[in-house]
């Protein structure tokens, strides 16, 4: 069975598989295999007998990554993956805190709040607390809540170094009390409050690290700081904790990922050298190359060289358009050419460092008649109809659930207006109790909200009575969501199919205890809702944001908007480490393609309202030149490039008038210290003005005019 299991593997990922009971690290190049690693050295270590099937802990980023581990393991394997915990790191918190609630100080039934519901929680908690929304934004007090806990910070360990800073730390230190009342937690919580269960409960973290002595972790790289001590309470000292990503694929500092994990990990248990899994079984070797050759621009990197049998292949194609508008429309030529060679739309992936880029493109796609479909959208669980009803399901299990009950309280329209349920807030706060609470002691509960009341408990009335999925279906006959459906003409039918898919869902659905299906349903549905997920349909070309690309693979792939302060973005230009993880980015995104890539950058490009003239970005510059077929004309130079662009821009964007200073936008200009540029942008009045000029030696600057002295070429 050993024998089996290492077929096929190369020197070094046999190397990994096979690696002592003690910690490791695995870098793992794009396209190298990591996956089949990380479920080999599970297999093997179950198969020589290193192991049992309770002793094995994995961590995955994604819930499909898990569950690929465990359809892989069961294929390899006559053994229950049940028995290990395989996961993410939040569905394992959950997993921890629903056995030890008590522990933990929660509700057995406690609820999990997605993004959504955990932005509405605190707009109700700013309002309650008579604080103005404008001087705290909701979105900045949920990102200040949820950054602190994943810094593995409470309300009073926060750092109030301001007036400002301390008003935020209340607001956290209220919406704590608020959660905790209702019985709700949100994703940052999952993970905080394991790791404080285990870190003050030392014969609780002792049981655990005596039972899990197999610590994997996947994707290591994008780990925070409170991810990695978690999963250092679970280790310890003595338990190997093997490790798997790819320092050079971290690109989510913006989520608090800490790709010093990886140095620490190495220092933290001992480990000489990482396993490097360079052999690439994706890319062709041109495209290996100029991955290869861009990171090396990084410093501090772990190192590894990728590299593959297949042979070069093509060249890499760059094209340079005269505008945005032109680059779309060579990605539309290209695209249809390669439909008549017969390549499908669906393996051909477009790739953007922002949203905004997508416009110019849509619209090109659009005329030419080519199917596209933006990676993403709306997800299963986040579609109107199934939020209502699962909201209607927590409601069910845990009526003292405020948010639940704010979205459903009139869905459909049952004439709870919004003075009734103002009426009822105002009710919860004097007598300190939930809304439902409130509702049912009959101060505020007459009427409407009376007959909501009845809705609830007539439906909590049949919880043991029957199954989850007739209990689903129960909840949209009563409340009246599938006769409101059936009325709306234009939308209906497909939100009908929603939600008779939420009842197929519900009868595949099996609960680990037997009373705790809705519970556990509606968890995996919270858990499931923060995923990413391709949406099924007819063959389309694939559009994206680089960031959305990472872990995906395409046959072909254009990476557009290569320009200085688009890709490497502005923001990142005057900051070493934030330059250093927008190469990664376009490391990311190189390695996406198999068998062909297109690079493509604009002389001119509309972005936000205002026309830009950028130069090429230094990440084509980086590349060699012997790897590029360039398909566009030379660069003109920047008199030239300007005269094209009046050409073909409409009179309304000519006609703009004079920057203060004497500048207008578009208009080349020359500074004794940064050269030749053009002005993109300007700001400011009177004696106090700031012009932004794109030099094309120098990248985008703000210059005062008080102080610079610029002239006019």
């Amino acid at each position: 069975m050993p024998a089996d299991l290492l077929a096929g593997l190369n020197p070094e990922q046999l190397r990994a598989v096979t690696w002592p009971a003690k910690s490791a690290l695995v870098l793992a190049g794009a396209g190298s295999g990591k996956t089949r690693v990380l479920t080999t050295r599970i297999a093997w270590l179950l198969s020589t007998g290193q192991a049992s099937p309770a002793s094995i802990l994995a961590v995955t980023f994604t819930n499909k990554a898990a569950r690929e581990m465990q359809t892989r393991l069961s294929a390899m394997l006559p053994v229950n993956t049940r028995q290990m915990w395989i996961g993410t790191f939040h569905g394992l918190c959950n997993r921890l805190l629903r056995v030890h609630y008590r522990d933990a100080g929660l509700p057995q039934t406690f609820q999990i709040m997605d993004s959504g519901e955990q932005l509405s929680a605190v707009k109700r908690l700013i309002k309650q607390l008579e604080l103005s929304d404008e001087k705290f934004p909701p979105k900045n007090v949920v990102g200040f809540i949820n950054s602190n806990k994943e810094a593995g910070y409470r309300a009073d360990k926060v750092q109030a170094i301001d007036p400002y800073t301390r008003k935020l730390a209340e607001i956290f230190a209220a919406y704590d009390a608020q959660c905790q009342r209702e019985g709700v937690v949100d994703f940052a919580e999952l993970l905080l409050c394991a790791y404080e269960l285990l870190s003050r409960n030392e014969a609780l973290a002792t049981h655990y690290r005596e039972r899990f002595r197999h610590v994997l972790v996947d994707e290591f790289q994008d780990t925070n700081r409170l991810q990695y001590a978690w999963l250092k309470l679970l280790a310890g000292r003595d338990n190997a904790l093997f490790a798997v990503g790819d320092d050079d694929q971290s690109i989510y500092a913006f989520r608090g990922a800490e790709v010093g994990n990886m140095k620490s990990l190495l220092a933290d248990y001992g480990v000489e050298a990482p396993v490097r899994l360079e052999q690439n079984y994706r890319s062709a070797g041109n495209i290996l190359a100029a991955a290869n050759a861009l990171i090396e621009q990084n410093d501090g990197r772990l190192g590894k060289n990728l590299w593959t049998d297949a042979g070069e292949g093509e060249p890499i194609r760059l094209y340079e358009a005269f505008s945005d508008n032109e680059e779309a429309e060579f990605v539309c030529d290209e695209v249809r050419a390669l439909a008549r060679d017969g390549w499908d739309l669906s393996d051909l992936a477009v790739l953007y460092r922002s949203n905004a880029q997508s416009r110019a493109l849509e619209h090109a796609l659009v005329n030419a008649g080519i199917a596209y479909r933006i990676y993403g959208g709306l997800r299963f669980f986040e579609r109107q109809e199934i939020k209502h009803a699962l909201a209607y399901l927590r409601l069910v299990s845990s009526p003292d659930d405020d948010n639940a009950l704010l979205r459903v309280i009139n869905v459909p329209a049952r004439k709870i207006g919004a003075r009734s349920v103002e009426q009822l807030q105002a009710a919860s706060r004097e007598q300190g109790v939930t809304l439902w609470q409130a509702a049912c002691a009959g101060g505020a509960g007459r009427g409407a909200v009376a007959g909501f009341v009845m809705l609830i408990e007539s439906l909590r009335a049949e919880r043991d009575r029957l199954n989850l999925a007739e209990m689903i279906s129960l909840v949209i006959d009563r409340s009246g969501l599938r006769e409101m459906y059936e009325a709306d003409r234009k939308d209906g039918e497909e939100r009908l199919a929603n939600l008779d898919e939420l009842i197929n869902a519900a009868t595949g659905f099996v609960a680990d205890e037997p009373g705790m299906e809705v519970v556990e349903f509606l968890t995996a549905a919270s858990l499931e809702a923060g995923e990413h997920q391709a949406e099924a349909g007819e063959d389309a070309l694939q559009l994206m944001t680089v960031h959305a690309a990472k872990g995906l693979e395409f046959g072909g792939v254009f990476v557009t908007g290569l320009e200085e302060g688009l890709f490497p973005h502005e923001n990142s230009l005057s900051d070493r480490k934030g330059l250093q993880e927008e190469r990664r980015l376009m490391y990311v995104a190189i390695t996406r393609a198999r068998r062909r890539l297109y690079l493509s950058c604009a002389q001119s490009r509309m972005l936000h309202g205002q026309s830009r003239f950028p130069i090429r970005s230094r990440f084509v510059d980086e590349l060699p030149p012997a790897l590029i077929h360039t398909l566009s004309a030379p660069k003109p130079a920047p008199a030239a490039r300007q005269a094209a662009w009046l050409n073909e821009t409409p009179a309304w964007a000519k006609a703009k008038p004079a920057a203060a200073g004497g500048f207008s936008i578009g208009q080349s200009v020359s500074h004794a210290k940064f050269g030749l540029g053009v002005v993109v942008n300007a700001e400011g009045g009177g004696d106090e003005v700031r012009v932004q000029v794109n030099f094309a030696e120098h990248g985008l600057k703000w210059l005062d005019l008080r102080y610079a002295k610029l002239s006019a070429c």
